[in-house]
């Protein structure tokens, strides 16, 4: 492929400066990112210059981090930072959002705990912790700039974003070496049925196996199942997993936010369930192309296009032992007002209030438990927090299940939903369905991902099913797989009638 000159002054600022100017083959003028990134070993202390203009003082005090009992994997991690003369606590990643302290907004999107006993350092990050910042009350992404890019409702399937160790297409055993940490965005979804589109304007540079001849300098390689597009920021958006590439992605075109990408799917190495793996990759400090944590823009970008009032959040999965101790928390949940409420409503069918509950398990399997949040106006929103119990006695981890459905937005009663469900680590694809409105349950047969990981990308392994609700309403919708005595079990909230 034939390079401009152009491309090749682009290319060289964005690798020097992260993305400060811009080349003619970029559709708008440059964009300077709004966040302003540091890394920091323990002790160290660092000016940070806003983009408001505003310089802070920052020191990185402490890092505490927790891992887990059956595989020493880091599941949270939290910095004790000092910003001017306060100090405060940061959650890191595990769908965390900044924090304002004082005259700004911050947040941690990595810890070294993550590369320890991972198998490699997609963040590119050499010090001990990475910290970002932004002015208090500024966007975290330009407005106009950024957009979600699946068009579907917010957690309308399972997720899996920065930080969190892999849990639906896991291993059927446990390895405390070359963990695989979340560092990018999944967002589960039906396969086929949901369009991703682009979440910025930019020039795509990867569609499929073609690429630009300079992909190499991105430390990036072309799958048939990938686009990749430069923004004016010098930010690369990577979308994969895609069943279809649209035909209007093209290798050195312009693209516009919102233009089609292609469809979610299941491609490449998704492990089988689908979803559409997306990613951010930047200049950090180190230098280096790593890793962009974007689920604040996610949010925020959501939030500007639907404006819901309330959105519930029982994420990050747990993985445990029989009779661990569990924490559930609905703490990263959002209202548009600041009030929220918290309800749990667990398994075993008893409840409990607050934004935190710890539980235990005595069983092995996959549980599905339910957070409902609402506002001081009476909105209402509902999440699942995910919890895979360890059969430690068999020295293997159960049957797992993926569930999706569409469409997800402005459900009209009567109106055809088309439920999928997929089953992983089994031998037997056999799921039932319990739709939430009263009716009869249904039992279906997939093809499942078997234990040793084969028929991870039949075309048909997940199975559909469509069901219609006569009345408005919120609908918590439950599919399960046994196998034995282990049970699996995913829930999904289907929305029907207007928002």
């Amino acid at each position: 492929m034939v390079r401009t000159v152009a491309w090749l002054a682009f290319l060289t600022l964005a690798v020097a400066t992260g993305g400060s100017t811009v080349g003619e083959q970029m559709p708008h003028p440059a964009q300077e990112a709004l966040r302003r990134v540091v890394d920091l070993s323990i002790g160290e202390l660092a000016k940070v210059t806003l983009s408001n203009q505003e310089t802070i003082r920052v020191q990185l005090l402490e890092i505490a981090e927790t891992a887990d009992a059956l595989r020493g994997a880091t599941i949270g991690a939290k910095v004790r930072v000092r910003i001017g003369d306060q100090e405060v606590w940061l959650p890191s990643g595990n769908y965390a959002l900044p924090t304002t302290v004082e005259t700004v907004q911050v947040d941690c999107p990595i810890t070294k705990g993550y590369l320890r006993n991972s198998d490699g350092n997609p963040w590119a990050l050499v010090k001990d912790a990475r910290l970002r910042f932004w002015p208090a009350g500024s966007p975290w992404m330009e407005p106009g700039s950024y957009l979600y890019p699946a068009r579907q409702r917010w957690f309308a399937s399972m997720t899996q974003m920065a930080d969190e160790p892999t849990y639906v297409d896991v291993s059927p055993t446990l390895s405390r070496e070359g963990i695989y940490y979340h560092d990018q965005l999944d967002i589960g979804g039906a396969e086929g049925l949901v369009e991703i589109v682009a979440a910025t304007d930019g020039v795509v540079i990867v569609r499929g196996e073609q690429a630009r001849d300079d992909i190499a300098d991105f430390g990036y390689k072309p799958r048939y199942d990938r686009v990749a597009v430069l923004d004016a920021r010098g930010w690369l958006h990577v979308y994969s997993h895609l069943k279809h590439i649209d035909e209007n992605v093209v290798v050195g075109k312009r693209i516009r936010q919102g233009d089609r990408i292609g469809l979610l799917g299941k491609e490449g190495s998704s492990g089988g369930w689908s979803h559409l793996h997306y990613g951010i990759f930047a200049r950090q400090p180190s230098g280096e192309w790593g890793t962009e944590e974007g689920y604040a823009y996610l949010m925020e970008a959501y939030r500007r296009s639907h404006d819901p009032a309330v959105l519930a959040v029982a994420r990050p999965h747990h993985l445990s032992a029989p009779g661990e101790r569990v924490t559930l928390d609905g703490s990263r949940s959002w209202s548009r007002d600041g009030t929220l409420a918290y309800q749990w409503t667990f398994s075993d069918g008893t409840t409990a209030e607050g934004a935190q509950v710890v539980r235990t398990y005595s069983k092995p399997g996959i549980y599905s438990e339910t957070l409902r949040v609402s506002d001081g106006s009476g909105h209402v929103d509902y999440d699942f927090a995910v919890v895979q119990v360890y059969h430690a006695a068999r020295g293997k981890m159960p049957p797992s299940i993926h569930a999706a459905y569409t469409p997800t937005l402005a459900i009209e009663p009567g109106e055809a939903v088309t439920l999928l469900v997929r089953v992983f680590n089994a031998t037997d694809g056999t799921a039932v369905w319990d739709f939430g409105d009263g009716s009869e349950s249904v039992t279906v047969r997939c093809n499942p991902v078997k234990p040793d990981g084969s028929d991870a990308l039949a075309p048909d392994g997940y199975v559909p099913t469509v069901h219609r609700y006569a009345k408005p309403g919120h609908y918590l919708v439950r599919v399960e797989h046994t196998e034995g005595d282990v049970r699996a079990t995913a829930r999904l909230h289907v929305r029907v009638g207007s928002d």
